[in-house]
């Protein structure tokens, strides 16, 4: 049945997530019924970052199902500040084992492409930036979400500001993605968690580098001195402590990928 009006933009996308969605849920519907030979017979396959590759190629059906309606101009809900947890939650400390120094801290930036060019700030840089604050709910793939209050400095400033992402080292132009990376990977400084980001979401406009939470300095167990704040995505793509940014056309290492979940890790 034709709708009685032209449809807007947003019903159109709508639309689209819903048919998607169906079609998903009818397909792991049947998933069901898969006999236990068939099963057994995945989990003999080789593997792809550690998720057999049947499993792992219905995965890649996600991210493609997840980029196909996500849009930069679509924001994640925001709340009041009086609405933000007094107590936030913490979501993991994978590289948080030991205790960081800030005066012995930096941001080491790279770009992956002919002669790489390499950018090293200090939180007292990254607070020159523009400062920005998102209050939205967190979520978290254990199950649980919780509304939040961050501040920090959105990544495509940071981006723009000291020429960024851009495979010629020009000045960053949003509507020009020829001419991006199709990646932003990020790593703790002893590398023990890592996660990989795809362009569309690093540019989006409430994709922060946090350094405060309900106002004040991050602590230690949220990621200081600097973490990701990603509204768009669960929690495990929320990297704390950022050590190493680099840019990239190869899809970078992501900690929970390699565990069997999705890459694009998108709400």
């Amino acid at each position: 049945m034709k709708p009685s009006h032209p449809l807007t933009p947003e019903e159109e996308i709508n639309i689209e997530i819903r048919r998607k969605t169906i079609k998903a849920f009818a397909l792991f519907g049947l998933a069901g019924f898969v006999p236990f030979g068939v099963w057994k017979y995945i989990k003999n396959q080789p593997k792809t970052d550690g998720v057999e590759n049947p499993l792992r190629n219905i995965l890649e059906i996600n991210c493609k199902l997840s980029k196909s309606y996500f849009s930069q101009v679509r924001l994640a809900p925001t709340f009041n500040k009086s609405e933000a947890a007094k107590k936030p939650k913490v979501n993991g400390r994978e590289g948080l084992k030991k205790p960081i120094d800030l005066t012995e801290w930096s941001l080491k930036i790279t770009s992956d492409y002919k002669e790489k060019k390499i950018v090293s700030l200090n939180i007292d840089q990254i607070k020159s930036l523009p400062k920005h604050e998102v209050i939205f709910e967190f979520k978290c793939i254990e199950g649980w979400s919780q509304v939040m209050h961050w501040g920090g400095a959105r990544l495509c400033d940071l981006m723009e500001t000291y020429k960024l992402g851009t495979r010629d080292g020009s000045i960053l132009n949003n509507s020009d993605f020829k001419n991006l990376f199709k990646y932003v990977g990020m790593e703790t400084p002893d590398k023990e968690y890592f996660v990989g980001i795809d362009m569309e979401s690093a540019l989006h406009p409430q994709t922060l580098l946090c350094y405060e939470l309900n106002g004040k300095p991050l602590s230690q167990d949220h990621g200081f001195p600097l973490r990701l704040i990603i509204p768009v995505k669960y929690g495990v793509k929320n990297i704390k402590r950022i050590g190493n940014i680099i840019f990239t056309d190869n899809r970078p290492a992501d900690y929970w990928a390699e565990l069997g979940y999705d890459y694009f890790g998108g709400l």
